[in-house]
């Protein structure tokens, strides 16, 4: 009996209606943002997109999405990532995405129609406050504050970090400490917090290393610096209970690691691509790059990684699939993802030469901005603390760390 790794035909079918549709509506309508307002582009690319049934892949059908399961939204992601618009066209972009799944999954009647429902038709968008400069990667450090006003509201006090996307988001889920005495992972809360208000005030969008370009504020909406002063927020948008926050914070994280990952496969293709028609199109010293033993070593290199980097997220879509843990996996695969893009784009801007240098390619811009996976989302050295702690639990249970490193594969 052998492994069945044959992915279901109506999975290859989405698989390649989305291929289809990047290539030949998003990576066009790029080029239109050159000459007309983005609103305007945007708009037209996805009332196309829901004509063709293509919208909120993960969403259940009865919520109004494409109701796709871990593994063909899984493919989906990896076609995506290829176009700026990729995500934005099918309004499954981050973070609004893992945002919709908690209100989803965790919101009173009353919270999914008043703010679910306006982000699941693409009408309004969602930031995530919780990061804060003190606290950093530590979420149970972060000193916000959440104090009863009576019954009826909340007072919201303090400052976050790097909210990505609050520049053009219409509400924010925001954590807030509601009880220093609980539980270290009980004291904190998240609230709904429609926007703007005055008590949620962005005091800049932190400039990164990332290249910015055209457009780049409505498509990724910057990373902003939030002070909340006096925030009142009525006690109905309180979103799960009190004491919540910090577990659904992690929940909702954890898909993000894994559609960064997703959207990385498509990106690093997209760069392997390039290098390789560069390298069959470009002769040196009167030897064409192609036939360089030492340009097939680097092309091996990239091939390798993105082949890693795919099966780990097949075999991550199918533990999710079965209702498996994949906490372990998450980790590992958010840390070996980040690292394999930014190796396949620096071997391509190599391969390139000045011209992968230049900001004429998107290799350049790509660069940039993948480089902050290794800290979003959780730092490397976060993930691997995790992953090392996790071989050492698995040997003191089982004598063997075969199930910290993919061994229920055998």
């Amino acid at each position: 009996m052998s492994i069945d790794f044959e992915v279901p035909a109506e999975a290859k079918a989405i698989r390649e209606k989305v291929r289809k549709w990047v290539q030949e509506e998003c990576i066009l309508a790029e080029k239109e943002l050159d000459t007309k307002p983005f609103d305007e582009v945007l708009a037209k690319l996805r009332a196309k997109a829901r004509a063709q049934g293509l919208w909120c892949p993960f969403i259940p059908k009865e919520y109004g999405g494409m109701g796709l399961g871990p593994l063909a939204n899984a493919l989906v992601q990896m076609e995506l990532g290829e176009s700026s618009l990729g995500a934005l066209s099918m309004n499954t972009q981050g973070p609004d995405d893992a945002s919709m799944m908690t209100i989803m999954a965790h919101g009173t009647d009353y919270q999914k129609e008043k703010f679910l429902k306006p982000l699941l038709n693409g009408d309004k968008r969602i930031c995530f406050s919780m990061t804060e400069k003190a606290s950093g990667a530590d979420a149970t450090g972060m000193q916000t504050r959440a104090d009863k006003d009576g019954n009826a509201n909340y007072i919201l006090n303090g400052e976050k970090w790097f909210s990505s996307s609050a520049s053009v988001a219409d509400m924010a889920l925001v954590m807030a400490k509601t009880d220093p005495d609980a539980p270290r992972h009980k004291q904190f809360s998240t609230f709904i917090v429609e926007l703007p208000n005055p008590g949620y005030r962005i005091k800049r969008n932190v400039k990164n290393m990332a290249i910015e370009g055209e457009h780049y504020d409505e498509i990724h909406g910057g990373h902003s610096e939030i002070e909340i002063k006096d925030l009142k927020v009525p006690a109905e948008n309180l979103l799960g209970g009190e004491g919540n926050g910090f577990n659904m914070g992690q929940h909702r994280l954890a898909y993000g690691r894994l559609r960064h990952g997703m959207h990385n496969i498509a990106k690093a293709q997209r760069a392997l691509d390039m290098a390789t028609k560069r390298v069959t199109e470009r002769s040196t010293f009167g030897v064409l790059l192609a036939d360089r033993q030492a340009v097939q070593f680097m092309l091996a290199e990239c091939a390798s990684q993105l082949y890693i980097g795919r099966l780990m997220l097949l075999h991550i879509a199918y533990k999710a699939e079965k209702g498996m843990d994949l906490t372990q996996e998450n980790s590992i695969a958010k840390v070996y993802l980040a690292h394999m893009v930014h190796k396949v784009i620096d071997t391509a801007i190599q391969l390139h030469g000045a011209l992968g240098y230049s900001q004429d390619t998107i290799l350049a811009k790509w660069y940039t901005q993948v480089r902050s996976q290794r800290l979003v989302d959780g730092p490397d050295e976060v993930h691997k603390w995790k992953v090392g702690r996790n071989v050492i639990k698995a040997f003191r249970k089982h004598g063997t760390t075969a199930s910290a490193a993919g061994g229920d594969l055998l």
